[in-house]
C-alpha cells in the first residue's frame, strides 16, 4: 500500500514538472552542438559575466539571468532561443521567463555548461 502511494506521488510530481515547462524544449549539449551552425538560432547564456568570461560557447550572447528581463528587446521572437547556464537551473528559469514574455520557440540546455565538452 505504501509503495503505491509513493508511486502515485512520484508520477504527480513528474506531471507537475512537465506542465510547468510546457512548450519549452529540453535539449542536450549534443543536440546543441548539432544546431550551432544554424543561422536562425539565438544562444543565450544566462550565467554571470565572470562565469561567461571564464568559459563560453562562441555563438552565445551573455545575458545574465538577473538582467534578462531588460534585454528581451535584443532577442527575436520569431527565431528559436536556446538558453544555457552552468547546470540548467537558471536557464530553466530564463526559458520560463521568455515563454511568459511571448517567445514561442524556446529550448533549455539540460546540464548546462557542466555537460558541455566543446
Amino acid at each position: 500500500m505504501t509503495y503505491a502511494i509513493i508511486v502515485v506521488l512520484i508520477i504527480g510530481f513528474v506531471l507537475i514538472a512537465r506542465r510547468s515547462q510546457k512548450g519549452i524544449e529540453q535539449m542536450t549539449t549534443t543536440e546543441l552542438k548539432e544546431r550551432l551552425n544554424e543561422s536562425h538560432i539565438q544562444l543565450v547564456d544566462v550565467r554571470t559575466e565572470g562565469e561567461f568570461k571564464g568559459r563560453k560557447i562562441k555563438k552565445a550572447k551573455n545575458m545574465p539571468l538577473h538582467e534578462l528581463g531588460k534585454n528581451l528587446n535584443y532577442l527575436r521572437k520569431d527565431e528559436l532561443v536556446i538558453v544555457i547556464c552552468q547546470s540548467g537551473v537558471r536557464s530553466r528559469k530564463a526559458a520560463a521567463m521568455l515563454k511568459k514574455a511571448g517567445f514561442n520557440n524556446v529550448a533549455n540546455v539540460k546540464g548546462g555548461m557542466n555537460a558541455w565538452s566543446g
